[in-house]
């Protein structure tokens, strides 16, 4: 790995770090994503990261920022495997790590081109991290989700390693992750989530081996990864949170169940009587 700094994510995926998280992240959605179904799912971000891969909804999509993008809008077709109505987004070539057969859609992350309570599934992989206003792209989710719909956000851990050199290499002009804004504390995030509705299902931490840059090195230290598990979770490199949309008020029923009348104990009907002692 050369010298300069790691400030985009292709060159930084590429990179032995790069790789050894995005394997573990992989690994971790293919495991979630499996049991979340429904009709539309979609992934915000990342495109190197195929985050719906193990999921059966029909419609999955890819939704792109589109701010760099300097093109005249157009209207997105209806059989595009987006849930939400007709509306103007930026055009542009499906970069050329978008996972195979998903819709790729170049669009504002921070006013998502869909209809309200229209999605099952929303999955952000660094995506607060990009974004020059991460509470207003949870609210975006929040807005897009169906009542009982779930979100997965992965991002770097603040409280670990690697959030410590990243600190200091921001100082020194030496970044070691990509990004331009500061990455988001786990409280805090758990924060926002719960003050949009959510209700948090599960948190995990995973990539407990110290930020190295080489393969070599980080194949060294590849014991901490079940000692980190038990014995410092929260210091983890990564983490991913799932929620689920709560909507006060609403209440999920089954089948309505005619239940019949319990006699007291002891107690018997009364005997209908029979037509010939009538007349006696």
């Amino acid at each position: 790995m050369s010298d300069r700094p790691i400030i985009d994510w292709p060159a930084w995926i590429a990179s032995p770090p790069g790789r050894y998280v995005l394997d573990w992240e992989q690994e971790q959605l293919d495991r979630v994503v499996s049991d979340v179904f429904g009709y539309h799912a979609l992934q915000l971000g990342l495109p190197q990261l195929d985050g719906l891969r193990e999921n059966r909804m029909p419609c999955r999509g890819l939704l792109l920022d589109a701010q760099s993008v300097a093109s005249a809008p157009y209207t997105l077709p209806r059989d595009a495997g987006i849930a939400g109505p007709v509306a103007p987004v930026w055009p542009a070539p499906a970069p050329r790590h978008a996972p195979e057969g998903r819709s790729v859609v170049w669009c504002d992350l921070l006013d998502l081109p869909l209809e309200t309570q229209s999605v099952d599934l929303i999955v952000m992989p660094h995506t607060l991290e990009f974004t020059s206003d991460p509470h207003r792209l949870l609210r975006e989710a929040e807005r897009v989700l169906m009542p009982e719909g779930q979100l997965v956000i992965l991002g770097f851990n603040s409280l670990s390693l690697w959030g410590a050199r990243q600190s200091v290499g921001k100082v020194a002009g030496r970044p070691f992750l990509p990004g331009e804004h500061d990455l988001i504390a786990f409280t805090r995030l758990k924060d926002w989530i719960k003050l949009l509705g959510f209700e948090l299902e599960r948190g995990r931490f995973g990539c407990y081996r110290p930020p190295l840059a080489t393969d070599q090195w980080l194949a060294r230290y590849a014991f901490m990864e079940s000692a980190g598990d038990r014995w410092w979770p929260i210091f983890g490199a990564v983490y991913m949170v799932t929620a689920i949309k709560r909507v006060r008020g609403m209440r999920l029923v089954g089948p309505v169940k005619v239940k019949k009348p319990v006699l007291a104990p002891g107690l018997a009907p009364a005997a209908t009587p029979h037509p010939r002692n009538r007349n006696s």
